[in-house]
């Protein structure tokens, strides 16, 4: 279950993924299948070519992108991997506690 996001990020996501960037959105999200997770990151790209090689420096499967048929496919990052490639990319402020 997502919850605590607000809707001009997911558009201002979307706009960034619409324009070929690499776009991040982080927000809380509960599921039982992984205990001890609270947060995912979306990672999107309209390319996703340039998605799976961007991914590809963190260990990230191209098998692992949620295809999408409304455009914006994305990688989800959770637990420990989040917070990796969060801090790498120099944007853990998007860490939420």
């Amino acid at each position: 279950m997502a919850f605590g996001i607000k809707r001009v990020d997911v558009v201002a996501w979307k706009q960034e993924i619409d324009q070929g960037q690499i776009a991040f959105l982080t927000h809380y999200w509960l599921d039982d299948r992984f205990p001890g997770c609270k947060t995912v990151t979306k990672v999107g790209c309209k390319d996703l070519r340039r998605l799976a090689e961007w991914g590809k420096q963190y260990g990230l499967k191209k098998e692992w992108i949620h295809h999408r048929k409304d455009g914006y496919s994305h990688f989800d990052l959770l637990g420990d991997k989040q917070a990796e490639i969060l801090r790498a990319e120099d944007i853990e402020e998007r860490l939420l506690d």
